[in-house]
């Protein structure tokens, strides 16, 4: 293919893996971030000796950053040092009144997991091996069929891959998560366990489709890992393999709008040093939130979609989170370590029902990465990410250091401090914080133009699953594409680099399903 002119648009993930892969490809990219830093939500915030991810801190997935790091010959060896988690994880339950609740850790590997689940319930051992097996079949089939697949037109859904893969997942679209699990297990916890990876895809375990089962092979077949220095390297790599094929990226560049003529994009227009410039392109590839793309950036007539599908889009969890450094050691969290609530109808009815609110006892997720890694926090020194979710709802508020910040997201922050010293009995864990700074909902918003200040972007509900999402090519404007968390396939940082890969599909014209060929 002739080389061409391409600009994308968020040096987020999506927006950096985009760039390298159009790169790769031979075209000339230039890459234009609204702040000062790339990397996005994958960023990282350092104060006193203590250095958090502000963003993600699960790598599940493996095989789609080796697929993605081989598409720029290189390998996940040489640009990351993973430390494998076992166990993956800690599970609190809600105490009862005279009852102390004993943590649960939950180890990787269907005959660990089969172990762990006959131990809560009679006879759930050998349903979660079956249960386990259905969700590594519909993973492969999903990986395989769906997630690469650029959908260009409805004849790709009559693929024959796609066809072979959809007994696999067809009967899992009418039921929801929850009934799935409910049926196959009694005991609470292990619903839970098995529901919650739900949130991370911005949804309900109530509203999620039982296809999202799939979620379990991630975390319980395949297991959690960690990449040693913050999920802020995994950006790094992105930005020393973008400069390496010859990306031009621009940091503190705001795009403030994309101009097209007679139906085709020709060029961005950005502010930089107070003045604002112009980039003509051949390719525009917008990495940041659609919403602010199709209603800011475009104009009227170049947008994919009515304004009532705003109105109707059911948006994923916005949060509180919360980092925290802590003087002395804080053994009773593993690196990962989930809080649940003992009335999940009630939790998740606040977040995702028709009367929005605060929950009033949370599950909530704390990180420790100081658990793994020593480089994240001063010797003697606990590193904590908290994340609280909550509605999408801006006017929560904005948080900020330590004390500053609005009263909601304060409140929301020191209840959940409290929660964790209580359910986890580390009675003076307020009283050992050093530093502490806090992050709301309007925060989402105004960083990252995050539509309702959600912090995942849609929910993954069926009717914005797969193709069903958004769009990776614009409906209206020719050579004009979407990538990132907000559009297809979803969220996640696995999601991102598939986004990307999407994107280049759509250039080359490419409408197979599959990953493409690693050279």
């Amino acid at each position: 293919m002739k080389p061409k002119r391409a600009v994308v648009v968020g040096g987020g993930v999506s927006g950096l893996a985009t760039a390298c892969l159009l790169a790769r490809e031979g075209h000339r990219v230039t890459l234009l971030e609204r702040h000062g830093t790339f990397g996005g939500r994958a960023g990282a915030w350092e104060h006193d000796g203590f250095t958090f991810d502000t963003g993600p801190s699960w790598y599940l997935m493996p095989e789609v950053f080796e697929h993605f790091y081989r598409l720029m010959g290189t390998t996940t060896e040489q640009e990351l040092d993973l430390v494998a988690l076992q166990p993956g994880y800690r599970v609190y339950g809600q105490p009862t009144a005279g009852s102390r609740s004993e943590p649960l850790d939950i180890v990787t590997g269907a005959d660990a997991v089969a172990t762990l689940f006959e131990g809560r319930e009679a006879g759930a051992g050998r349903r979660a091996r079956r249960y386990l097996a259905s969700a590594s079949k519909t993973y492969r089939a999903a990986v395989g069929s769906f997630l690469y697949n650029p959908f260009s037109s409805w004849r790709d859904v009559a693929h024959p891959t796609v066809l072979a893969a959809a007994p696999a997942v067809a009967p899992l679209l009418l039921r929801s998560l929850w009934s799935f699990i409910a049926r196959r297990f009694r005991e609470p916890m292990l619903r839970k366990i098995l529901g919650y990876p739900a949130v991370f895809l911005g949804t309900s375990p109530f509203q999620a489709p039982a296809l999202y089962h799939l979620m379990s092979h991630m975390d319980l077949v395949d297991g959690v890992q960690y990449p040693l220095g913050g999920f802020r390297t995994f950006a790094t790599s992105l930005v020393r393999l973008a400069r390496a094929n010859g990306v031009e990226l621009l940091s503190d560049s705001d795009v403030t709008a994309i101009r097209t003529a007679d139906g085709v994009v020709g060029a961005v227009e950005f502010v930089r040093d107070g003045t604002t410039q112009s980039v003509d392109a051949d390719i525009v590839v917008s990495a940041i939130d659609e919403h602010h793309t199709e209603n800011v950036l475009l104009a009227p007539g170049d947008r994919s979609y009515p304004a009532k599908r705003w109105e109707k889009q059911v948006s994923g969890p916005s949060a509180v989170l919360i980092m925290l450094g802590v003087q002395g050691e804080l053994p009773e969290l593993l690196h990962h370590t989930l809080f649940f609530s003992d009335d999940w109808h009630d939790n998740f009815d606040a977040i995702f029902g028709a009367q929005p609110r605060v929950p009033h006892t949370p599950s909530i997720y704390v990180c420790r990465p100081s658990a793994t890694d020593d480089g994240v926090a001063p010797a003697g020194a606990e590193n904590l990410f908290v994340l609280i979710p909550l509605p999408a709802d801006t006017a929560i508020g904005q948080g900020g250091i330590g004390a500053s910040g609005d009263d909601t997201v304060n409140e929301i922050a020191d209840a959940a401090i409290a929660q964790i010293s209580e359910w986890a009995r580390i009675p003076d864990l307020a009283d050992r914080v050093i530093v502490r700074r806090t992050v709301g909902p309007a925060d989402f918003e105004t960083q990252f133009n995050s539509f309702r200040g959600s912090a995942l972007g849609p929910a993954h509900t069926l009717a914005q699953s797969a193709f069903f999402r958004g769009v990776t090519r614009s409906r209206r404007v020719e050579v004009l594409f979407y990538a990132g968390a907000t559009t297809v396939p979803g969220v996640g940082l696995p999601m991102c680099l598939i986004s990307a890969e999407l994107v280049v599909k759509h250039v080359r014209g490419d409408h197979t399903p599959g990953p493409l060929e690693e050279r």
